[in-house]
């Protein structure tokens, strides 16, 4: 009996994977990873799961009768065991159909990310690699997690940094602030996952840290979990999604009673008389001071002066979870945020400010070194057309109609083929009737799966695709201070195969190899 260890990475954390006679037996945390999760103790179960997909598959009526098949027996029909020839010859064939009689704007490349923590087999970035080089597709722009966050930031303070890659450490606050302000929360289980995995998990430390030094917390939040005893904070539980009606009643206090910052406003900001006027009712009427507040959020009126007052007294962090932007205008409590903090005059100094996500995932404000990450860059997209991440049951129902998006115009082209590799958008999208009505319009659904998601399910054609231990990789995130080799632990399961190698074999196929 031989047995090897070695490291690799996931989402969840590093973790040292233990193979006895070629077979994955055991995977614990990576020495260093601080307060890891224990998700990472899962891959034995996940990667010999009774749901992995062996080899490649297609459904029944697909295989008999291509695009012209009942679409509307995805995820009803069985699926047929092809061999990889035909499933490539079948993938290639759809590619060069569609591109041909519809050009490829009637392809639709979707993937969402978090398929591995490796950076080179990053399933978003193969397949926009290959679909760009084979003419170009209809892409996505932003992401679920931050997308509202992603497009408004540059309009207020030039970029999106500050919830993209930067972040006030802990450090900082912890030797300089006296409160922090956290919307939606500082939840531990987020700290658990970082996008491009972490060796070292730091956060319950750091935050802990700063509790002991007597800074003080202020959870606001629906959600009691959101603020966990250990953490000391003040709890306060506003009506869900009414941020923005506190973020304006606190700051109409503050200018109310001269709290504000003039010689901050006056320096380094554009726009605050009209600010100032609108939170005043000078055009509807309506004073957004904190009896307005209190009528929205169901938080007393007293509790929202008497926080403005002490952020106006000390030096304050405010902060918001990712989550908050992730609906309907979804751009108004980041940028009100922002808006807070100047009045407060307090941004760029130490532990004062503004900061997002720090209640969102691991990292975030913990010390690392400046130093680049692994990553594979896309090639451009021929066609230049892409739709906000989270529109996709729009372009598979309304081919033709045109949307604002971030100053410009988008129309949606007529989707007949989607490819899909990495995440699963029947997890991850709103409203997923809606999306299943879209998905049951296209001619013809090509996925990679390690495993029967819904989505696998509802595809035509299925390519079984490796997991992290199944190839060499290197890994890393921008929010910690490892860099990882992930080599090949043990043999593809089934009749697995790499992403790249899966889009190699089909980009000789339809001549854009090189």
């Amino acid at each position: 009996m031989t047995t090897k260890q070695s490291i690799s990475l996931s989402h969840w954390g590093a973790f040292i994977a233990e193979v006895t006679d070629g077979r994955l037996t055991r995977t614990s945390p990576f020495p260093d990873a601080g307060s890891p999760s224990p998700m990472v103790t899962a891959w034995p179960d996940m990667v010999y799961s009774k749901v992995r997909i062996l080899q490649p598959m297609v459904r029944r009526g697909f295989l008999e009768k291509g695009a012209a098949s009942d679409r509307s027996q995805r995820g009803r029909e069985p699926f047929v065991p092809v061999s990889w020839e035909q499933a490539l010859d079948l993938a290639a064939g759809e590619l060069q159909r569609v591109k041909s009689d519809h050009g490829n704007q009637a392809i639709f490349g979707g993937s969402y990310g978090w398929s591995s923590a490796g950076r080179f087999h990053h399933a978003r970035t193969q397949i926009r690699r290959f679909l760009f080089s084979f003419g170009g597709c209809v892409d996505q722009a932003g992401n679920y997690s931050w997308g509202a966050a992603q497009f408004i930031l540059p309009h207020v303070i030039g970029s999106h940094r500050s919830v993209s890659e930067e972040a006030t450490s802990w450090k900082s606050i912890t030797e300089n602030a006296g409160l922090l302000v956290a919307f939606g929360g500082l939840n531990p289980k987020n700290w658990q996952i970082t996008s491009g995995g972490a060796g070292h998990h730091a956060l319950d430390g750091l935050v802990k840290d700063a509790v002991e030094a007597g800074v003080e917390l202020v959870v606001i939040s629906p959600t009691r979990d959101d603020a966990p005893d250990w953490m000391r904070a003040r709890w306060i539980a506003p009506r869900p999604n009414t941020d923005t009606a506190l973020m304006l009643g606190l700051a109409q206090t503050l200018i109310a009673e001269g709290l504000h910052n003039t010689d901050f406003l006056n320096r380094y900001c554009v726009g605050f008389e009209p600010f100032r006027a609108y939170l005043n009712g000078e055009q509807d009427g309506i004073v957004k001071d904190a009896v307005w507040a209190a009528a929205i959020t169901e938080i007393d009126a007293d509790t929202i002066r008497q926080l403005a007052r002490q952020m106006a007294a000390e030096r304050t962090m405010l902060t918001a979870s990712w989550s908050l932007q992730r609906g309907d205008h979804g751009e108004q409590p980041f940028w009100a945020l922002i808006a807070l903090a100047a009045l407060l005059g307090q941004i760029g100094l130490p532990g004062g400010g503004f900061s997002f996500g720090y209640g969102s995932m691991n990292g975030i404000g913990a010390p690392r070194e400046e130093a680049l990450t692994p990553n594979m860059e896309p090639m451009a997209n021929p066609i230049g057309l892409a739709i906000p991440v989270a529109r996709i049951a729009d372009l598979l129902l309304s081919p033709g109609e045109t949307i604002d998006f971030n100053g410009s115009r988008v129309t949606y082209p007529d989707i007949k083929l989607i490819y899909w590799a990495g995440g699963n958008p029947f997890h991850h999208h709103q409203d997923l009737n809606r999306l299943l009505q879209g998905w049951q319009r296209t001619e013809t659904v090509i996925v990679h799966e390690s495993w029967w998601t819904p989505t696998a399910r509802l595809a035509d054609i299925v390519l079984p695709a490796t997991t992290t231990l199944e190839r060499n990789d290197i890994g890393g995130s921008t929010r910690d201070r490892y860099v990882f080799a992930m080599p090949k632990a043990i043999e593809p399961v089934g009749q697995s195969r790499n992403d790249f190698d899966i889009f190699d074999e089909l980009a000789g196929r339809l001549d854009c190899r090189e």
